[in-house]
């Protein structure tokens, strides 16, 4: 049996400190209440761009998927982050590399970064009363370097 009693508990700096071991998401839920939130993240460098996203796909309380891939490719060296309904993104996501591709084709040049950005930004807009999206767009090259939108 442990020399401490179950009242008395080592000490912890963390605890002192007003860390009660709850992220900044959780810490306001009420009782009963489930955080159902994507979190999605984009970091520019000097030539390219550090993009993170959970795993987790839920449908209100529920969790539908735990491995999920929220970020997507839409050209060489440029990438999306999603959130918001899966459909929805996809189908903008699939919208935007069929679109830069065919960009490629025709003009004979990689497309940027802003280019892609711009486009899913134009299709989010006037559809903003269809959808439930928000995205990230993120990626590297030799011109403009590290860039997210």
């Amino acid at each position: 049996m442990s020399a401490l009693s179950h009242h008395q508990r080592p000490h912890d700096p963390m605890m002192s400190a007003g860390y009660d071991g709850k992220s900044a998401e959780t810490r306001n839920l009420r009782p009963g209440e489930l955080s159902s939130g994507t979190t999605i993240i984009a970091i520019p460098f000097a030539t390219g761009v550090v993009l993170g996203a959970d795993s987790r796909v839920s449908t209100g309380t529920y969790v539908a998927n735990r491995a999920s891939d929220k970020i997507a490719q839409l050209h060489d060296r440029i990438w999306c982050c999603r959130s918001g309904s899966a459909a929805d993104t996809q189908a903008l996501t699939d919208y935007v590399k069929h679109y830069l591709a065919q960009l490629a084709v025709e003009t004979g040049r990689v497309p940027t970064v802003k280019v892609a950005a711009h486009l899913m930004r134009k299709l989010c807009y006037e559809n903003k009363d269809n959808l439930m999206a928000g995205v990230i767009i993120g990626g590297g090259g030799p011109v403009d370097g590290g860039s997210v939108y």
